[in-house]
């Protein structure tokens, strides 16, 4: 069976051994998409592993290229970006197929996301893209246990750097 499988990729185990104080870096993003009615459309989900900030984007289809390509747009709208993508070496880890464990936090904040408005039965096609982020938006300024009680976008804001947070905004 080869559907699913790339040759050359790095497995999120490779990440582990890389990067053992993940949980406590900021800075560091789990992906997925949450996939609309039928499979015919996605929603990009990227969560902040320090802050547990979820970031929502929508692509035009659910193709790999189209995910690609919305991710583009959105480091192209931050100043900077080629810079930031270049001076940080991005790497990206994927998690073994059929293993949705490996990506934890992702796929908790993917529940979420469903039980605030992203239901199965919706097609983000027809849907807005505001609509998508203000649900992210709304997680956002829940308080959570895990953070001593304080929302994911006040530890997200006190760890970025003001030049980075003022090109975001």
């Amino acid at each position: 069976e080869k559907r699913g499988k790339q040759a050359f990729r790095r497995t999120i185990h490779e990440r582990n051994s890389l990067y053992p104080h993940l949980s406590k870096e900021f800075g560091h993003l789990e992906g997925d998409t949450i996939v609309g009615v039928k499979h015919k459309s996605a929603v990009i989900t990227l969560v902040e592993c320090l802050s547990k900030v979820i970031i929502t984007l929508k692509p035009t289809g659910r193709r790999a290229e189209d995910i690609e390509n919305r991710l583009n747009e959105w480091f192209k709208s931050m100043s900077n970006w080629r810079s930031i993508s270049n001076s940080n070496d991005i790497a990206i880890f994927f998690a073994d197929p059929g293993t949705p464990s490996q990506r934890g936090l992702n796929e908790h904040s993917n529940g979420l996301l469903r039980r605030d408005g992203l239901v199965k039965t919706m097609d983000f096609r027809d849907t807005d893209e505001t609509f998508i982020q203000s649900v992210a938006s709304k997680r956002n300024h829940i308080p959570r246990k895990s953070l001593n009680y304080r929302t994911p976008l006040e530890v997200f804001l006190r760890c970025i750097d003001k030049d980075i947070l003022s090109s975001l905004i």
